[in-house]
């Protein structure tokens, strides 16, 4: 070869995608985005198609279920689903985003008791109003919130409804002196708490961890949050992304649960082959079953998930659907 002759380069490979139908359940990793986690999760499963079931802030970690292929279809099931935290507020100190990442904003000597900590608490038990950080992804005009605060720009938000189901102090600790959080018995002097909350869709736990520090005249701030589960998904079925990575590829799909996991509280129906096929093309079915909100609905023979509906009337009526060739892609998944 002569000087001149140029070096060819390596062909760079190409990942071939393909369809893949399930769920993971993934324990996202602190500093990565919900977006960054789902891509990179993307490309280690090989997957042509992938969402998740709710945003976690880089800073936090836990439950973060990722849907592939038709199971996207049904992804709004957990976006409206129940959730639970562990959290830990740093008391007496504020910041421009009510968490660890922005900009100090006051400073004041923490002088509470855990009795009053307590009752602070159950103050958030119930039904109440919460109105959105300016730092989150809610959408004015077509831009999330977070854009505007960068800017300095401040937009009105209406207080929503929210629900706190449970909350408990777990703990508290003093973070000068870097030690693990003690049980709540202990009498420490302490400047953090570790919480427990079980609450609705869309409660921010920035914002209670705010609303917590106003109501206690100290100010707080997030400064850890771990989601511990998400309705009936726990953090103990997770895999985190490190071990997945470890993983072979056919173990890797070893890990994804079946779409129908996402319509655990739906009623089933079985239709017969010739309703099936119509179900399928979106057509009503007859049915002599109750009204029903969420109903998964199913084929014969092979059993398959065809799709969820509802039932009104007297009628099934679909919801969403697998698309034909999804459905035996799925089938041919579960003989793989």
């Amino acid at each position: 070869m002569t000087e001149t002759q140029a070096i060819p380069k390596p062909a760079k490979t190409r990942i071939q995608r393909r369809p893949l139908h399930g769920v993971l359940l993934l324990d996202k990793p602190i500093g990565f985005s919900s977006n960054d986690t789902l891509q990179k999760v993307k490309w280690l499963l090989r997957a042509d198609k992938a969402g998740h079931t709710g945003t976690l802030d880089p800073l936090a970690t836990g439950v973060l279920p990722l849907c592939f292929g038709a199971a996207t279809k049904f992804s709004q099931l957990h976006l409206d689903a129940d959730k639970c935290y562990r959290a830990t507020l740093k008391l007496g100190q504020t910041t421009t985003t009510g968490d660890a990442e922005g900009e100090l904003l006051s400073n004041e000597p923490v002088n509470v008791s855990l009795a009053q900590v307590q009752t602070a608490l159950q103050h958030f038990l119930g039904d109440t109003q919460q109105t959105p950080p300016m730092y989150s992804a809610l959408k004015h005009e077509g831009k999330p919130l977070y854009e505007y605060a960068r800017a300095g720009i401040v937009i009105e938000r209406p207080a929503r409804p929210v629900r706190i189901s449970a909350i408990a102090l777990k703990g508290c600790f003093h973070t000068n002196l870097m030690e693990n959080a003690k049980v709540v018995t202990d009498s420490i002097e302490f400047d953090a708490i570790v919480i427990e909350v079980a609450c609705s869709k869309g409660t921010y736990i920035r914002t209670l961890a705010e609303d917590i520090g106003k109501l206690l005249g100290v100010g707080a701030h997030l400064i850890a949050l771990r989601r511990t589960s998400t309705g009936l998904f726990a953090e103990s079925q997770c895999i985190s992304l490190e071990a997945l990575t470890q993983l072979s590829e056919a173990e890797r799909l070893q890990k994804l649960l079946p779409i129908e996991d996402l319509l655990h509280d739906a009623e089933k129906v079985v239709l017969s082959n010739d309703n099936a096929g119509r179900f399928l093309s979106g057509m009503r079915r007859p049915t002599q079953l109750p009204n029903a909100p969420l109903v998964a609905v199913y084929g014969d023979s092979p059993r398959a998930l065809l799709g969820s509906a509802h039932i009104a009337g007297g009628e099934l009526i679909p919801t969403r659907l697998l698309s034909p060739a999804e459905v035996s892609e799925v089938l041919l998944q579960e003989k793989a």
